[in-house]
């Protein structure tokens, strides 16, 4: 009975998704919509994306100073660690996993307060496509943020470590700079890249999907607004395997 519900899910979300991607009535009001969810997702987030990147990249090269006392190891493997660390794995994956409770539950409580108070009924009574009028933008704006995203917690997750570097005497700023440069592979920031938007995808059009398809009253939106983050996240996680095999 589970795995029929799990399919039935899965079909609608399918048949969500083929109403979203049509043709919009009016570019401009797409446009309109896509600026303010840039500034609603994106800007808006930024601030978050700062501050947890910093203090990530701070704590993984304390860790990596910690687990590598060893005169036989040299200590600019604390430096190229904490780098691979950000770019391969923090500044996608766990990014959005952070992400996913942020936007994602802003995105299915939003739709889905407009469902429980017939806003939606409304549009489609009107004639438009309410599926494309209030999610493609979301999509695209999430989407197309996202790099941007990822490039700064890539960015400001290294100065986190180099705070260390300087404010502290567990390494030096000279052996923290020769690890981020040693053996630098520029293939990993892509491959990062291409990873978060494709979260961002999943994060953006399951969490839509649950705040469309809600029934009921407040109770359920809250509730919808959970699945959407727990859902949103478990295939991030599954993504990130597949795409860590396909891609490096």
């Amino acid at each position: 009975m589970f795995a029929i519900k799990e399919i039935e899910k899965v079909g609608a979300y399918t048949q969500l998704m083929y109403r979203v991607f049509a043709k919009p009535d009016k570019w401009s009001m797409f446009f309109r919509q896509y600026k303010e969810e840039l500034k609603k997702q994106g800007i808006d987030s930024l601030a978050i994306v700062v501050i947890i990147s910093i203090f990530i990249g701070a704590v993984i090269t304390i860790q990596m100073i910690k687990n590598m006392e060893n005169p036989l190891l040299p200590s600019t493997l604390i430096g190229l660690a904490t780098r691979d660390i950000l770019l391969l794995e923090f500044s996608s994956a766990i990014l959005c996993l952070i992400l996913a409770g942020k936007v994602g539950s802003n995105i299915a409580s939003e739709i889905g307060t407009m469902r429980i108070t017939e806003q939606i009924d409304a549009l489609d009574i009107m004639g438009v496509n309410s599926s494309n009028f209030l999610i493609m933008p979301k999509i695209a704006a999430f989407v197309t943020i996202m790099p941007f995203l990822v490039l700064t917690s890539m960015f400001v997750g290294i100065i986190g470590g180099y705070g260390v570097a300087i404010f502290t005497d567990m390494i030096t700023v000279k052996s923290y700079e020769a690890g981020i440069q040693f053996a630098f592979t520029p293939y990993y920031i892509t491959y990062s890249i291409i990873k978060s938007v494709i979260f961002a995808f999943i994060i953006t059009s399951v969490s839509s999907f649950y705040g469309y398809t809600v029934k009921g009253g407040a109770l359920e939106v809250g509730k919808a607004s959970t699945d959407a983050v727990v859902n949103s996240s478990v295939l991030i996680l599954l993504f990130d395997i597949m795409l860590t095999k396909l891609l490096l």
